[in-house]
């Protein structure tokens, strides 16, 4: 993983995560403030919070790993989200899918060459009414179709 300022250090991360100690079950908010501070979970954040919850270090790896959302290298420019639930994939979902990431070059979780798209499976959007969805960023697109999905791309830079 590479950092563009020097990568972190225990103390650094220590700090981070310091203030979270006391909240009930804190392992998912230092997950997310250390992710929102590097981009990443730095590799050194496990036995560091391991240390600081009293867990082992597979422990917090499988946390780390159970959840989709955390990353271990750099996410593109953009994320999009493309959602994997039964009333997507009935309207047609799993052929976008697969036309998007075929025309990306990537597979699940990977990012375009230029770094301007990540590609994630959703698992629900709430927009089973208007299905097939997305997310690009923050932003929720219903009913795509392959149209709209490389107008969304073409607009990410993808």
């Amino acid at each position: 993983m590479t950092f563009s300022s020097p990568a972190p250090t225990d103390e650094d991360i220590r700090a981070i995560v310091a203030p979270m100690t006391s909240l009930e079950g804190p392992l998912l908010p230092m997950l997310h403030a250390l992710q929102d501070e590097y981009g990443v979970i730095p590799d050194i954040a496990v036995p560091v919070l391991a240390d600081v919850l009293n867990l082992s270090r597979a422990e917090v790896h499988g946390v780390i790993s159970f959840y989709h959302d955390f990353r271990k290298s750099p996410a593109g420019k953009h994320i999009l989200k493309i959602c994997r639930a039964e009333a997507c994939q009935s309207m047609g979902g799993e052929a976008l899918a697969e036309s998007t990431l075929a025309r990306l070059g990537i597979d699940w979780h990977d990012t375009t060459q230029n770094g301007a798209v990540t590609v994630e499976p959703v698992y629900c959007l709430g927009m089973c009414a208007c299905a097939p969805a997305a997310m690009l960023d923050d932003r929720v697109i219903a009913r795509l179709d392959r149209a709209r999905m490389d107008k969304l791309l073409d607009e990410a830079g993808a």
